[in-house]
């Protein structure tokens, strides 16, 4: 009798050990892929727009197979703060060096290596961490001018035969193959870990540019030869999957920020044509291939139930991507929603946001929670059961309980800010949005222009339960409002944080050349 119990128990023990080894993570510990696309809108997903005339089955199949979010932005209009806050859990105007704008494929890093991201976090726990793509967060290069040691760095200073510094894997990653910036940034040239790979020529007028086949408008600067821009996603594809394959015994985290469907616009010869749009439109469904190859590799070493994996953008579709044309189609890049990328409209910034996670998420479930990106950090420490320490994810709310199908807990009452490009804010909070301004914080456009807004004026309050399109201007009605939603935003400048927590350092006194302030200024003394 003895016996026979002792062998049913290890058989017990043995499936579950099997069980664990095939799902790939502890039931705790949640394989993680965050796949990122670059410059994509809502309307671009044909999960989220009906009238799509892009397909995007694997996205969709995400959906179907997940929960969709429908109310989720990004913390800024343009690229690199958006990145920041998905890794940092905060707002990247926090930091000296980014008010506004975007760093370059030169620059200095903007993370500190003292900071936790969701990367360092994860390791702590664990976790075999990887990111494979854009990084366009900055990172030291060797520079012949000392004095250049901050900015945009001019690539001529730079010595690409040398150790990089502060990059990924300063801020968490065990591993990093990948690009520095855009495709359309040099160097032309993939980066592992710390080293620039392959055959480094330098590229010093446009001519040569052209010459080694770069589409515009990608810059001089320094280039491999054997980097070719059509084959990036495939190669970062090819690299994710084989990094799953070799880290499936244990969990890990895949941080995947893709350069496309970002400018250029180069879809490989594959994907050329596809749509039937525009060429935007083939490399938005190479980026939805991109996201096939991922689940394709999770199923077939049946990991797909403990892997939570997330598709979103940095930020609403570019200019460049052809808006005009396309709507001249019936395709609508942001949806039916006003502006684009880098605005404040809410084209800008509201984007997809898909999450699939069989073993946890009810399939086909949708939420109209409001969620930011920088929300991830505060997320993955909520499922591992791990708190941040106070000076961490001071703008990340968890939206854990999304997933569960509860609500989030203060959700009705929480700030979010909206940057755009020109670093002007924006602000929201439940069914309200106040605009500082009638032009959407940047020079890049409204779709609708030719729809104008009803009492437009230079600040604007617009009811989000009502009028998520932005039509009508509600300020001259509701002054009490905007003053209520001017005080929170000054809060949370001074606070150094939008969540509960101790106070932490901000710069707003020290800072006089930050002019996006003066909306709060005298709130502020």
């Amino acid at each position: 009798m003895k016996n026979a119990v002792f062998i049913a128990l290890s058989m017990m023990v043995s499936g579950f050990a099997q069980a664990e080894k095939q799902s790939g993570a502890h039931p705790s510990k949640p394989n993680i892929i965050y796949i990122l696309a670059d410059d994509m809108g809502q309307g671009d997903v044909s999960a989220y727009n009906p009238d799509s005339k892009i397909s995007t089955p694997n996205i969709d199949r995400m959906a179907s197979e997940g929960m969709k979010f429908m109310d989720t932005h990004t913390s800024s209009g343009v690229c690199t703060p958006t990145r920041y806050g998905i890794l940092t859990g905060r707002y990247s105007w926090r930091t000296p060096t980014l008010k506004k704008g975007v760093l370059g494929g030169y620059s200095a890093h903007l993370i500190e290596p003292t900071r936790e991201t969701v990367a360092s976090f994860l390791k702590k726990q664990g976790y075999a961490t990887a990111c494979f793509g854009k990084w366009h967060l900055g990172m030291d290069w060797a520079q012949a001018d000392a004095a250049n040691k901050r900015g945009k760095a001019s690539w001529k200073q730079v010595d690409p035969a040398q150790p990089i510094k502060n990059g990924p894997n300063s801020n968490g990653f065990d591993y990093y193959f990948g690009i520095a910036a855009s495709l359309n940034m040099s160097p032309h040239a993939y980066i592992e870990n710390d080293r620039m790979l392959g055959t480094v020529e330098a590229l010093e007028t446009m001519a040569a540019v052209e010459a080694r086949g770069f589409t515009q408008p990608s810059k001089t600067g320094y280039a491999a030869k054997e980097y070719v821009q059509q084959e990036v996603l495939a190669k970062l594809a090819e690299k994710s999957c084989d990094f799953i394959r070799k880290n499936q015994d244990k969990p890990f985290f895949i941080y995947l920020p893709l350069p496309s469907p970002h400018s250029p616009i180069v879809p490989s010869e594959r994907f050329k044509g596809k749509s039937g749009l525009n060429l935007h439109g083939d490399f938005c469904m190479e980026t939805d291939w991109v996201v096939g190859e991922v689940l394709k590799t999770l199923e077939q070493l049946d990991m797909a139930d403990n892997t939570l994996v997330v598709f979103t953008a940095d930020n609403g579709t570019s200019p460049k991507a052809g808006i005009v044309a396309m709507a001249a189609k019936g395709h609508h890049s942001s949806w039916i929603y006003r502006g684009m990328k880098g605005t404040n409209w809410e084209g800008g910034h509201r984007v997809p946001f898909v999450v699939r996670w069989p073993e946890r998420v009810q399939a086909g479930t949708v939420s109209d929670a409001l969620t930011c990106t920088t929300d991830f950090l505060a997320t993955v420490a909520d499922i591992t059961g791990c708190k941040l320490n106070d000076d961490a994810g001071e703008d990340s709310v968890s939206f854990l309980p999304a997933l569960n199908g509860l609500s989030i807990p203060g959700n009705k009452e929480r700030l979010v800010i909206h940057h755009s490009d020109q670093g002007i804010f924006a602000i929201r909070k439940g069914k309200w949005k106040v605009m500082f301004d009638d032009f959407g914080g940047s020079n890049r456009g409204d779709p609708r222009k030719n729809e104008p807004i009803r009492n437009a004026a230079p600040l604007q309050l617009i009811d989000m339960s009502i009028d998520a399109e932005e039509n009508v201007n509600l300020a001259q009605k509701y002054p009490e409002v905007i003053e209520s939603l001017k005080h929170d935003l000054a809060s949370v400048i001074m606070n150094g944080r939008s969540t509960p927590g101790p106070r932490l350092p901000s710069d707003y006194n020290s800072n006089k050349a930050w002019k996006q302030l003066d909306v709060v200024h005298d709130i502020l003394k």
